[in-house]
């Protein structure tokens, strides 16, 4: 790809996005991020910065992902926190298999990265709240329809499904694929602090 004006910059950001997500930030070399994205260096630098920049837009692409994702749950079925309960079985049973390591890119990314990369560490850390907006207003909505009691609070309850999805996608990790997870998100709207 030496001519970056030809370059299909989403395929390119969605590559780079496995790869990081699959590596983290640290452990992604400039020659991995080659030889996936078919870019020479000059060309990543000269497309979006740095390293550093080109993972900002995995961040801001994964984390547009699973708000396409939500939304596509909220439009399979009439009950918001059915949306959410599937939304969670998607990113909890199905990360295990369909995602390079079944974590989340945020949570790992906070974990991975130091106060030494400040703009990056904030940058995952402004996605996962973007992420717990999105739940909330899906709450609220519930609100609305009379799913979920009016004088909860949703942003604790945006904060309380950020926690148990956060939880479970990292105890599925540590059970090697032994967790009941469909019950574990089940029983997280069973015994909800929704009413």
């Amino acid at each position: 790809m030496s001519n970056n004006a030809k370059f299909d910059r989403e395929w390119v950001v969605d590559k780079a996005t496995q790869l990081y997500w699959e590596k983290g930030f640290h452990a992604t070399s400039m020659r991995n991020l080659q030889d996936v994205i078919d870019m020479r260096p000059g060309s990543i630098y000269a497309a979006f910065g740095s390293k550093e920049g080109l993972f900002k837009e995995t961040l801001v692409r994964y984390t547009q992902q699973g708000i396409d994702k939500l939304q596509s749950c909220r439009k399979q079925t009439s009950s918001p926190l059915s949306a959410l309960k599937l939304f969670m079985r998607q990113v909890v049973i199905e990360a295990q298999t369909q995602s390079p390591n079944g974590m989340c890119m945020l949570v790992k990314t906070v974990s991975e990265l130091t106060d030494e990369q400040p703009e990056l560490l904030q940058a995952a850390k402004d996605a996962l709240k973007t992420m717990e907006a999105e739940f909330e207003a899906v709450i609220v909505e519930a609100q609305t329809i009379g799913e979920v009691a009016n004088h909860k609070n949703a942003k604790a309850l945006a904060r309380h499904i950020q926690v148990q999805i956060t939880g479970l996608r990292s105890y599925a990790r540590t059970t090697d694929g032994d967790a009941p997870l469909a019950q574990m998100i089940d029983e997280v709207f069973e015994h909800h602090p929704f009413v």
